[in-house]
């Protein structure tokens, strides 16, 4: 564990850690709550739909979907490449093959910018892991609302799980740290005023890190002033009022 790596061996696991596993390449990492026993709970959209293009791209780019598929099922979790939403899977399912990481709580903003990469720490502290484990059970029960890349996804999900701490707004549910990092360095690339393209290369690279650390750190969960603190039955609750209003609109 550290500034270059939060890679961890399976012995060093503790029930309620939030874990993650990269995805092709270091592209994408899926995220999720270790509960003990070898058994894992996120949350996920089956089939390689994350982000919902309806081809072959989504599987490639964006999988989280457990390993096993429906020709050759997991012995102990059986085929699960079609399921949506938050399951309980094994290790090895959820690992897809790849690295085991811990994701890291209560982190300093200054390792918090040393940690370039968004997606394996936040500022925010974690709660006891008995509480951590009641939401990520509870929310196996009752689920965590429609899957979205961007705005509810399966780190959104460990976080909330590991916090209770959630983003309301008019554009976002939550905000994970990849989804950040993303837009941060998206912002960077469009909003850099033009008359930094006439400066010298490393000036130009030391304005933009700047700009990309300074909007990753203001985004995190665990120093943003438009995040609430909810209690899972509250949240589940809400998505369940929401899901009627939607289905009573369409009627």
């Amino acid at each position: 564990m550290g500034v270059f790596s939060n890679k961890i061996e399976r012995d060093h696991l503790k029930p309620g850690d939030h874990i993650y596993s990269w995805r092709h390449a270091y592209i994408y990492a899926h995220h999720g709550i270790y509960v003990g026993e070898g058994e894992v709970i996120h949350f996920t959209r089956g089939g390689g739909q994350e982000i919902g293009t309806g081809t072959v791209l989504d599987r490639f780019i964006f999988s989280s979907s457990p390993s096993h598929s429906e020709d050759n099922p997991c012995p102990r979790c059986g085929d699960q490449s079609k399921l949506n939403g938050v399951i309980s899977s094994c290790l090895d399912c959820f690992l897809w093959g790849g690295e085991l990481y811990r994701f890291e709580y209560g982190v300093n903003p200054i390792f918090f910018v040393a940690k370039a990469r968004g997606g394996t720490c936040t500022l925010a502290s974690a709660d006891l892991p008995e509480d951590v484990l009641y939401r990520a059970s509870y929310l196996l029960e009752n689920g965590f609302g429609v899957y979205d890349l961007f705005k509810n996804n399966c780190e959104d999900f460990a976080i909330y799980c590991k916090t209770g701490l959630l983003v309301f707004t008019r554009i976002s549910v939550g905000k994970s740290g990849q989804a950040t990092s993303f837009l941060a360095a998206t912002s960077v690339i469009v909003s850099s005023p033009l008359r930094f393209l006439t400066t010298s290369f490393p000036g130009l690279a030391a304005v933009g890190c700047g700009m990309y650390c300074a909007s990753r750190v203001l985004s995190d969960i665990g120093i943003r002033r438009d995040v609430t603190k909810v209690s899972v039955e509250t949240l589940v609750a809400r998505d369940a009022s929401t899901e009627t209003v939607t289905v009573s609109k369409k009627d």
